[in-house]
Formats: structure tokens, C-alpha cells, sequence
């Protein structure tokens, strides 16, 4: 999957389309859902144009990356989430259900999650 300058996070990166901004760092953005699948449920997005997990691991700089990792982490305490626990969620590529070719991280919060895929066992 290549990068597409015109998909929805970069044209809100760019100021064309307004979001629910809930953080801000010099190289992260996040922002809720526009349809939430749980009571909470923020995406957190980098502001360089990366593809997803793959392409940012292999192509980003070191501060970016640490910029990502800990905003991700600033926006669930942020939320209040840590003491009820919550999930984060990346989909990379096409079996995995990528829509949007740019990497973004969900975090869901707000209630019982249950099992993460079909079949699993609740105690994972």
C-alpha cells in the first residue's frame, strides 16, 4: 500500500478537514473518532507521512517514534484510562482491514472490551 497524500488524516493534518482535537505534540496528533466503537475511542496519528507500523519503524526518525510512542501513552492518562485499562489497536495492510493508508493507532476505553478477535479467550 502506497502513501496517498489525499487521504482523510493527512487532508486533517493539513487543516481540510476539522477534528475533535484531544492532543497535540510536535509530531503527533490525536483526535476522537468521528463513529466511536466504544465509549472512548481516539486515534492517534503521526504527522509525517508514513503508511503504517512497517513504514514507520523502517523509515522514521528516532524522535518521531518516541514523540508517537509516548503520546500515545500521554493521551490514555490524559482519557483517565490506565486504572480501567483500555486497547490500542493498528491495523497494517490489507488482511489486516487498513482503510486509511497512514498509520494511525486506535485507543479504545470506557467499559469491558471482551475478547480481541473472534475465538479468544477472555483471559488474554
Amino acid at each position: 500500500m502506497a502513501y496517498d497524500s489525499s487521504n482523510i488524516f493527512a487532508r486533517i493534518l493539513r487543516g481540510e478537514i476539522p477534528c475533535k482535537k484531544v492532543f497535540e505534540s510536535a509530531h503527533s496528533l490525536a483526535f476522537h473518532d468521528i463513529t466511536p466503537a466504544a465509549p472512548v475511542h481516539v486515534l492517534v496519528i503521526p504527522k509525517g507521512a508514513y503508511v503504517n507500523w512497517n513504514d514507520f519503524s523502517a523509515n522514521a526518525p528516532e524522535a518521531e517514534i518516541v514523540d508517537f510512542v509516548r503520546s500515545i501513552g500521554a493521551v490514555a492518562r490524559q482519557l483517565g484510562l490506565p486504572a480501567s485499562g483500555y486497547r490500542t489497536l493498528s491495523n497494517a495492510g490489507s488482511d489486516a482491514h487498513q482503510t486509511v493508508p497512514h498509520l494511525h493507532v486506535h485507543i479504545f476505553g470506557g467499559k469491558k472490551l471482551g475478547a480481541m478477535l473472534p475465538g479468544a479467550s477472555e483471559t488474554q
